[in-house]
């Protein structure tokens, strides 16, 4: 090979070890606001009107969890707010103030 595919290579595997490295360290922060966001309208049990399974769901309780370890607390209406505007219920002052009261 030459020397500049050599160089080409080595730059992206140099590339290549900072994405990853950059993702693992992503990852150490225990998630963003649009993943939690995600998470909760993924967990949610819904129709048009409303969600059903607030109060009885486990995963949504151990979401909530951790989100409260890794967000401060005035996120957290804000990941409420937007997960649930996401499912396109109707009722959705309803839903925010049930997660709110779980915390």
């Amino acid at each position: 090979m030459k020397r500049t595919e050599i160089d080409r290579i080595e730059r992206e595997i140099k590339r290549k070890e900072k994405k990853d490295k950059t993702l693992a360290d992503s990852g150490v922060r225990n998630g963003s606001v649009g993943d939690y966001i995600n998470q909760l309208h993924a967990a949610f049990l819904f129709d048009h009107n409303e969600i059903f399974n607030i109060s009885s769901d486990e995963g949504i309780l151990e979401i909530l969890e951790e989100m409260k370890e890794a967000l401060p607390e005035k996120k957290w209406v804000d990941v409420f707010r937007k997960a649930v505007k996401k499912t396109g219920i109707k009722e959705k002052d309803k839903a925010v103030s049930e997660l709110e009261s779980m915390l």
